[in-house]
């Protein structure tokens, strides 16, 4: 059954949508801290790997940022619901900056690996 349909959302669409969702209406608050990776594998019954496809997107768009080690938290939209696509870039930027420090922190504990 290699049907592909325009109407069928990929899996890691489904999760982007549903916590897009949850944000929206208030479930999940600034802060919140969202499932790990495979507890969301488990949930949705996806590949690790989709799950992180999700996130990155959930990243881009600005209503979350992540981690490293800790996991993924719900962004404070501020109130917002129609980000600027200027605000929305720098959250990506600020997220990647700290990804990467949180990478760089971990090297130089790591000694001389």
């Amino acid at each position: 059954m290699s049907v592909m349909s325009t109407e069928a959302t990929q899996p890691y669409q489904r999760i982007v949508q549903d916590y897009r969702e949850k944000i929206r209406l208030g479930r999940l608050t600034a802060g919140a801290k969202l499932p790990s990776t495979r507890e969301l594998a488990d949930e949705y019954g996806v590949a690790p790997g989709t799950v992180q496809r999700a996130l990155t997107e959930l990243r881009n768009g600005g209503l979350i940022y992540s981690h490293q080690g800790r996991g993924s938290f719900v962004s404070d939209s501020s109130g917002s619901d129609d980000q600027d696509p200027t605000t929305l870039a720098i959250k990506a930027l600020e997220s990647q900056v700290a990804e990467l420090r949180a990478r760089l922190d971990k090297l130089e504990q790591g000694g001389d690996g």
